[in-house]
Protein backbone atom coordinates (compact mmCIF):
# COMPACT_ATOMS: atom_id res chain seq x y z
CA UNK A 1 0.00 0.00 0.00
CA UNK A 2 2.91 2.40 0.75
CA UNK A 3 4.17 1.49 -2.23
CA UNK A 4 1.71 2.25 -4.06
CA UNK A 5 0.70 5.50 -2.40
CA UNK A 6 4.28 6.66 -2.90
CA UNK A 7 4.05 5.52 -6.40
CA UNK A 8 0.89 7.65 -6.92
CA UNK A 9 2.15 10.66 -5.29
CA UNK A 10 4.78 10.75 -7.58
CA UNK A 11 2.62 11.06 -10.58
CA UNK A 12 0.59 13.54 -9.19
CA UNK A 13 3.27 16.12 -8.28
CA UNK A 14 4.96 14.99 -11.81
CA UNK A 15 1.56 16.47 -13.00
CA UNK A 16 1.72 19.61 -11.51
CA UNK A 17 4.94 20.35 -12.37
CA UNK A 18 4.66 19.43 -15.97
CA UNK A 19 1.90 21.38 -16.23
CA UNK A 20 3.41 24.67 -14.78
CA UNK A 21 6.15 24.15 -17.25
CA UNK A 22 4.52 24.25 -19.95
CA UNK A 23 2.44 27.59 -18.80
CA UNK A 24 5.71 29.35 -18.46
CA UNK A 25 6.67 28.01 -22.02
CA UNK A 26 3.50 28.84 -23.38
CA UNK A 27 2.76 32.22 -22.56
CA UNK A 28 0.41 31.72 -19.66
CA UNK A 29 2.47 32.72 -17.03
CA UNK A 30 5.36 35.50 -18.54
CA UNK A 31 8.28 36.52 -16.80
CA UNK A 32 7.56 38.71 -13.44
CA UNK A 33 4.46 37.20 -12.80
CA UNK A 34 3.56 35.20 -10.06
CA UNK A 35 2.27 31.39 -9.76
CA UNK A 36 -1.57 31.01 -7.86
CA UNK A 37 -1.13 30.12 -4.40
CA UNK A 38 0.17 26.92 -3.16
CA UNK A 39 -3.85 26.34 -2.03
CA UNK A 40 -5.31 27.36 -5.55
CA UNK A 41 -2.68 25.14 -7.26
CA UNK A 42 -3.79 22.47 -4.86
CA UNK A 43 -7.55 22.99 -5.32
CA UNK A 44 -7.47 23.16 -9.40
CA UNK A 45 -4.88 19.59 -9.41
CA UNK A 46 -7.01 18.07 -7.00
CA UNK A 47 -3.86 17.27 -5.46
CA UNK A 48 -2.09 17.64 -1.68
CA UNK A 49 -0.56 21.06 -0.58
CA UNK A 50 2.86 18.73 0.05
CA UNK A 51 2.07 17.51 -3.90
CA UNK A 52 2.25 20.87 -4.93
CA UNK A 53 4.99 21.98 -2.52
CA UNK A 54 7.43 19.58 -3.93
CA UNK A 55 6.49 20.68 -7.27
CA UNK A 56 7.62 24.07 -6.23
CA UNK A 57 10.81 23.18 -4.71
CA UNK A 58 11.45 21.50 -8.16
CA UNK A 59 10.87 24.36 -10.21
CA UNK A 60 13.23 26.42 -7.78
CA UNK A 61 15.72 24.17 -8.46
CA UNK A 62 15.52 24.29 -11.97
CA UNK A 63 15.47 28.05 -11.95
CA UNK A 64 11.93 28.43 -13.26
CA UNK A 65 10.94 30.63 -10.10
CA UNK A 66 11.99 32.06 -7.37
CA UNK A 67 10.05 31.69 -3.87
CA UNK A 68 9.47 33.64 -0.80
CA UNK A 69 7.54 33.20 2.07
CA UNK A 70 4.48 35.20 2.31
CA UNK A 71 5.74 36.77 -1.06
CA UNK A 72 4.45 33.63 -3.62
CA UNK A 73 6.27 32.25 -6.32
CA UNK A 74 7.26 34.52 -9.25
CA UNK A 75 8.69 33.65 -12.87
CA UNK A 76 11.97 34.33 -13.27
CA UNK A 77 12.37 32.35 -16.33
CA UNK A 78 10.93 31.42 -19.35
CA UNK A 79 10.97 29.56 -22.87
CA UNK A 80 12.41 32.53 -25.23
CA UNK A 81 11.75 32.33 -29.50
CA UNK A 82 14.10 34.79 -31.78
CA UNK A 83 11.93 35.10 -34.48
CA UNK A 84 12.51 37.50 -37.35
CA UNK A 85 9.19 36.36 -39.23
CA UNK A 86 6.61 39.15 -39.70
CA UNK A 87 4.07 37.35 -37.22
CA UNK A 88 6.90 37.85 -34.40
CA UNK A 89 6.86 41.41 -34.24
CA UNK A 90 3.33 41.00 -34.01
CA UNK A 91 3.37 39.49 -30.69
CA UNK A 92 3.70 41.83 -28.11
CA UNK A 93 4.94 38.94 -25.77
CA UNK A 94 7.08 37.53 -27.83
CA UNK A 95 6.70 34.02 -29.19
CA UNK A 96 6.47 30.70 -27.43
CA UNK A 97 6.71 26.80 -28.47
CA UNK A 98 3.21 26.73 -27.43
CA UNK A 99 1.44 28.43 -30.62
CA UNK A 100 3.90 26.89 -33.05
CA UNK A 101 3.43 23.26 -32.38
CA UNK A 102 -0.30 24.29 -32.33
CA UNK A 103 -0.24 25.74 -35.64
CA UNK A 104 1.65 22.72 -37.16
CA UNK A 105 -1.30 20.62 -35.76
CA UNK A 106 -3.73 22.40 -38.38
CA UNK A 107 -2.11 21.45 -41.18
CA UNK A 108 -4.25 18.43 -42.29
CA UNK A 109 -0.61 15.65 -42.21
CA UNK A 110 1.56 16.79 -39.62
CA UNK A 111 4.96 15.66 -39.96
CA UNK A 112 7.52 16.43 -36.93
CA UNK A 113 10.89 15.37 -36.67
CA UNK A 114 12.63 16.18 -33.32
CA UNK A 115 16.47 15.88 -31.86
CA UNK A 116 16.57 16.31 -28.40
CA UNK A 117 18.33 14.80 -25.08
CA UNK A 118 14.44 13.79 -23.60
CA UNK A 119 11.01 13.90 -24.97
CA UNK A 120 10.00 15.37 -21.65
CA UNK A 121 8.93 19.44 -22.97
CA UNK A 122 7.97 17.24 -26.21
CA UNK A 123 5.33 15.29 -24.26
CA UNK A 124 3.46 17.69 -22.11
CA UNK A 125 3.35 20.21 -25.65
CA UNK A 126 1.71 16.92 -27.70
CA UNK A 127 -0.44 16.45 -24.93
CA UNK A 128 -2.15 19.95 -25.05
CA UNK A 129 -2.67 19.41 -28.99
CA UNK A 130 -4.07 15.59 -27.86
CA UNK A 131 -6.56 17.66 -25.69
CA UNK A 132 -7.38 20.38 -28.67
CA UNK A 133 -8.14 17.08 -30.96
CA UNK A 134 -10.71 15.26 -28.18
CA UNK A 135 -12.22 18.37 -27.93
CA UNK A 136 -12.79 18.58 -31.38
CA UNK A 137 -11.04 22.20 -31.94
CA UNK A 138 -8.58 20.51 -34.44
CA UNK A 139 -8.65 17.30 -36.97
CA UNK A 140 -5.38 16.53 -38.75
CA UNK A 141 -5.64 13.58 -40.75
CA UNK A 142 -2.57 12.19 -40.31
CA UNK A 143 0.37 12.89 -37.83
CA UNK A 144 4.10 11.62 -38.09
CA UNK A 145 6.87 11.87 -35.25
CA UNK A 146 10.72 10.77 -36.23
CA UNK A 147 12.32 11.39 -32.44
CA UNK A 148 15.89 11.05 -32.60
CA UNK A 149 17.54 10.66 -28.79
CA UNK A 150 21.10 10.04 -27.92
CA UNK A 151 22.18 6.46 -27.48
CA UNK A 152 21.39 5.40 -24.06
CA UNK A 153 24.64 2.83 -23.93
CA UNK A 154 26.30 6.38 -24.82
CA UNK A 155 28.40 7.99 -21.74
CA UNK A 156 26.90 11.98 -21.48
CA UNK A 157 28.80 14.70 -20.11
CA UNK A 158 26.00 15.71 -18.63
CA UNK A 159 23.68 15.59 -16.15
CA UNK A 160 26.31 14.60 -13.28
CA UNK A 161 27.07 15.06 -10.12
CA UNK A 162 29.61 17.96 -10.38
CA UNK A 163 33.33 16.48 -9.02
CA UNK A 164 32.08 12.85 -9.40
CA UNK A 165 31.67 12.17 -13.05
CA UNK A 166 31.41 8.18 -12.27
CA UNK A 167 27.78 8.73 -9.82
CA UNK A 168 25.18 6.85 -11.77
CA UNK A 169 22.36 8.59 -10.54
CA UNK A 170 21.60 11.35 -12.57
CA UNK A 171 21.72 9.23 -16.01
CA UNK A 172 19.34 6.83 -14.56
CA UNK A 173 17.38 9.50 -13.60
CA UNK A 174 17.44 11.05 -17.09
CA UNK A 175 17.03 7.62 -18.59
CA UNK A 176 13.41 7.48 -16.49
CA UNK A 177 12.22 10.88 -17.89
CA UNK A 178 12.82 9.94 -20.68
CA UNK A 179 11.63 6.63 -20.70
CA UNK A 180 8.32 8.38 -19.17
CA UNK A 181 7.81 11.08 -21.58
CA UNK A 182 8.37 8.65 -24.55
CA UNK A 183 5.59 6.34 -23.03
CA UNK A 184 3.45 9.13 -22.34
CA UNK A 185 4.11 10.65 -26.11
CA UNK A 186 4.00 7.09 -27.76
CA UNK A 187 0.36 6.07 -25.69
CA UNK A 188 -1.27 9.30 -26.60
CA UNK A 189 -0.66 9.36 -30.50
CA UNK A 190 -1.50 6.12 -30.94
CA UNK A 191 -4.76 6.11 -29.15
CA UNK A 192 -5.86 8.86 -31.12
CA UNK A 193 -5.63 6.60 -33.96
CA UNK A 194 -6.81 4.01 -31.93
CA UNK A 195 -10.22 6.25 -31.12
CA UNK A 196 -10.31 7.17 -35.06
CA UNK A 197 -9.86 11.39 -33.95
CA UNK A 198 -6.82 10.76 -36.11
CA UNK A 199 -6.96 8.30 -39.16
CA UNK A 200 -2.89 7.84 -39.84
CA UNK A 201 -0.69 8.08 -36.95
CA UNK A 202 2.91 6.99 -37.13
CA UNK A 203 5.62 7.75 -34.52
CA UNK A 204 9.62 6.51 -34.97
CA UNK A 205 11.68 6.51 -32.14
CA UNK A 206 15.77 6.02 -32.40
CA UNK A 207 18.77 6.29 -30.78
CA UNK A 208 21.65 7.92 -32.55
CA UNK A 209 25.78 7.57 -30.91
CA UNK A 210 25.90 11.25 -30.52
CA UNK A 211 25.75 14.07 -27.77
CA UNK A 212 23.14 15.80 -28.22
CA UNK A 213 24.38 19.53 -28.13
CA UNK A 214 21.32 21.27 -29.38
CA UNK A 215 17.49 21.09 -29.52
CA UNK A 216 15.78 20.95 -32.74
CA UNK A 217 11.94 20.76 -34.30
CA UNK A 218 11.21 20.59 -37.67
CA UNK A 219 7.82 21.13 -38.23
CA UNK A 220 5.83 20.19 -41.26
CA UNK A 221 8.46 20.65 -43.43
CA UNK A 222 8.41 24.39 -43.61
CA UNK A 223 9.56 25.43 -40.16
CA UNK A 224 13.04 25.02 -37.73
CA UNK A 225 13.07 25.79 -34.05
CA UNK A 226 16.62 25.64 -33.29
CA UNK A 227 18.36 25.90 -29.70
CA UNK A 228 21.97 25.01 -28.23
CA UNK A 229 22.19 23.30 -24.54
CA UNK A 230 23.81 26.05 -22.45
CA UNK A 231 25.57 24.09 -19.09
CA UNK A 232 24.61 24.93 -15.76
CA UNK A 233 25.39 24.30 -12.42
CA UNK A 234 22.15 23.34 -10.12
CA UNK A 235 20.95 21.62 -7.22
CA UNK A 236 19.76 18.41 -8.29
CA UNK A 237 17.58 15.77 -6.30
CA UNK A 238 18.61 11.68 -6.63
CA UNK A 239 18.03 8.66 -5.28
CA UNK A 240 15.15 7.61 -3.06
CA UNK A 241 16.52 9.45 0.23
CA UNK A 242 15.99 12.39 -2.09
CA UNK A 243 19.48 13.59 -1.57
CA UNK A 244 20.32 17.10 -2.84
CA UNK A 245 23.84 17.19 -4.55
CA UNK A 246 25.34 19.93 -7.28
CA UNK A 247 24.52 19.12 -10.79
CA UNK A 248 26.13 20.14 -14.07
CA UNK A 249 22.87 19.77 -16.50
CA UNK A 250 21.80 21.44 -19.51
CA UNK A 251 18.97 23.95 -20.06
CA UNK A 252 16.49 21.85 -21.81
CA UNK A 253 12.82 23.36 -21.58
CA UNK A 254 14.13 26.76 -20.62
CA UNK A 255 16.61 27.01 -23.14
CA UNK A 256 16.48 30.27 -25.78
CA UNK A 257 15.07 29.15 -29.49
CA UNK A 258 15.72 30.22 -32.71
CA UNK A 259 13.06 30.41 -35.21
CA UNK A 260 13.54 29.81 -39.01
CA UNK A 261 10.97 29.84 -41.89
CA UNK A 262 11.25 27.92 -45.29
CA UNK A 263 9.66 30.26 -48.32
CA UNK A 264 9.71 30.99 -51.71
CA UNK A 265 12.68 32.25 -52.31
CA UNK A 266 15.06 29.02 -51.88
CA UNK A 267 18.78 30.96 -51.93
CA UNK A 268 16.57 32.92 -48.82
CA UNK A 269 18.45 32.50 -45.30
CA UNK A 270 15.63 31.00 -43.81
CA UNK A 271 14.72 28.53 -46.78
CA UNK A 272 18.47 27.39 -46.55
CA UNK A 273 18.27 26.76 -42.87
CA UNK A 274 15.51 24.64 -43.03
CA UNK A 275 16.53 22.50 -45.82
CA UNK A 276 20.20 22.28 -44.16
CA UNK A 277 18.61 20.80 -40.86
CA UNK A 278 16.24 18.62 -42.53
CA UNK A 279 19.41 17.11 -44.57
CA UNK A 280 21.19 17.03 -41.39
CA UNK A 281 18.37 15.21 -39.56
CA UNK A 282 17.76 12.75 -42.57
CA UNK A 283 21.36 11.89 -42.71
CA UNK A 284 21.58 11.18 -39.19
CA UNK A 285 18.26 9.11 -39.09
CA UNK A 286 19.07 7.39 -42.05
CA UNK A 287 22.80 6.44 -41.55
CA UNK A 288 23.39 6.48 -37.88
CA UNK A 289 20.32 5.90 -35.60
CA UNK A 290 19.23 2.62 -34.43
Amino acid sequence: MDGQSAEGGGREFQRVSDELRVRMTDGTYVRGSFLPSQRDLAEEFGVSRDTVQRAIRELVDEGWIESRQGSGSRVIRIQRIQSSTPRATRTRRGMTLGPLISEAFEAPEVTLDVQTLTSESLDMHIRLQGERIHGGVIRPERIALRMLLPDESMPLPYPRVKGDKDDPRPRERLQAITQRATDSLQGLLEDLQTERLVDSVDVQVRHAPLIPTFKLYLLNGVEVLHGMYEVIERPMQLGPDGEVVTALDVLGLGATLTHHVKDHDPESPGSVFVDTMQTWFDSVWDLLAE
